[in-house]
């Protein structure tokens, strides 16, 4: 990290830091809290799925717009509007009093989740050099793991003693205070890359043009691959614990906060390593490791014991790819394309978990969950297969134009890393 930037990069860190953590939080809860949400309102299954599948849809969506518009307006505000549209979001969603409200509630926040999923990874693409952005990155997500630790066993708890609303306004909360400390410390890392104004016509002109690269194909096929994998495994993994395993709900809570564990040991240090030797080889090997998990987790897991230590061996992993792959997608593209990229995968990467969400609400009941790992399993094997041979590893490092700090000409004439794929 540039010496001359260090203060600022730390309070940045923190600023989207606190972001991941609620906005993943507020996503992740749904999954361990889906049996009170059913109870509650009286769903059965398929329309507790639904609430997954509605807000990965809606947030692709949103993320297909908003990514060009941060190439157009800067990443502060594209995360300061994001931030503030999700903290009152959340808030609504406690007087959400029937499932046709909820599920206008988890519309809504799906608007805003596509605004900050894509614009945090753009940004520290832009304000970091390539060198750096898996230390940048692995931090930033590990905000999501401690959500698993902290925030998602207390959101559990809260649900399981007061009702399914009360996690959802503690996420509200500190959903808040990133917008605060968005406002205060984040500055405008390269706004106006792109001068050309946003129309209808001009954006799928874009989206075509960086379309036309393979490696931009290859990583939109992994963010549909790796969220799919996702969707298709977890969507019913609490529900089949506690229905057919036996697991209570506390203990569910108890299995995020050692996953969660595992995930934060994990990201920043996988992030840093592959600083120093690469991207590829991490996201491929935790790719193979995190399929066999998900393979043999319903012949493995009879009891507690053996789904915590199954859940910390594929949260390891979990937190072993992400921030290594992003990094590597903000190299496939200039600054001035860099959101209209990162819009794309996140939008197709949430419809590859809304499909995997709806696949396995559909497959749940009439094959078990034993279908739905399997799935899982060869989607992930799938996702590892497509990085090997479909993405390149840039091998020469950024110069310091290509993060030349906020509002610098540099920054705004684009990276100085190798480029793979490039939308004029």
């Amino acid at each position: 990290m540039p010496d001359s930037k260090s203060a600022n990069s730390y309070l940045i860190l923190a600023a989207l830091w606190l972001m991941m953590f609620s906005a993943s939080s507020q996503l992740i809860i749904m999954v361990p809290i889906l049996p009170e949400i059913g109870e509650t309102l009286g769903v059965n299954a398929f329309w507790r799925g639904m609430l997954l599948t509605s807000y990965a849809l809606s947030l692709g969506v949103s993320a297909l717009l908003t990514g060009p518009a941060s190439d157009r307006i800067g990443r502060q505000k594209i995360l300061l509007y994001g931030t503030g549209l999700m903290a009152v979001t959340l808030a609504l969603h406690t007087v959400a009093a029937n499932y046709v409200l909820l599920l206008g509630m988890r519309l809504l926040a799906g608007v805003a989740g596509g605004m900050l999923s894509g614009g945090s990874v753009a940004y520290v693409g832009d304000y970091f050099p390539y060198d750096k952005r898996g230390w940048a990155n692995g931090w930033v997500m590990s905000g999501t793991a401690f959500g698993q630790v902290a925030g998602i066993p207390i959101g559990k708890v809260l649900a399981t003693s007061f009702g399914y609303r009360w996690p959802f306004l503690m996420f509200a909360v500190t959903m808040g205070g990133a917008a605060v400390l968005i406002w205060r410390y984040v500055p405008r890392a390269n706004a106006h890359l792109d001068d050309e104004p946003l129309t209808p016509r001009r954006v799928v002109r874009k989206y075509r043009r960086v379309m036309a690269g393979s490696a931009v194909m290859g990583a939109v096929g992994a963010y549909f691959l790796m969220f799919g994998g996702l969707g298709l495994f977890t969507a019913f993994l609490p529900t089949w614990l506690e229905t057919d395993i036996g697991i209570s709900g506390y203990e569910v809570a108890l299995l995020f906060a050692i996953g969660g564990t595992a995930n934060v040991l994990a990201s920043p240090l996988a992030g840093t390593i592959s600083d120093r030797m690469g991207r590829k080889p991490l996201v491929v090997g935790a790719c193979l490791a995190l399929s066999l998990c998900i393979f043999i987790a319903p012949f493995v897991i009879t009891g507690f014991t053996e789904a915590a230590v199954l859940f910390f061996l594929a949260m390891v992993t979990v937190g072993v790819r992400i921030s290594p792959l992003q990094s590597l997608l903000t190299a496939l593209v200039p600054a001035r394309r860099r959101g209209l990229l990162m819009g794309l995968a996140i939008s197709i990467g949430q419809a590859g978990f809304g499909i995997g969400s709806f696949v396995a609400s559909a497959t749940y009941a009439p094959y078990g969950f034993t279908s739905n790992a399997i799935a899982g399993g060869v989607a992930t094997v799938a996702m590892a297969a497509l990085v090997h041979w479909g993405l390149p590893e840039p091998h020469s490092q950024a110069g310091p134009s290509e993060s030349a700090g906020p509002e610098s000409p540099e920054a705004r004439s684009g990276p100085a890393s190798p480029r793979v794929a490039e939308a004029p």
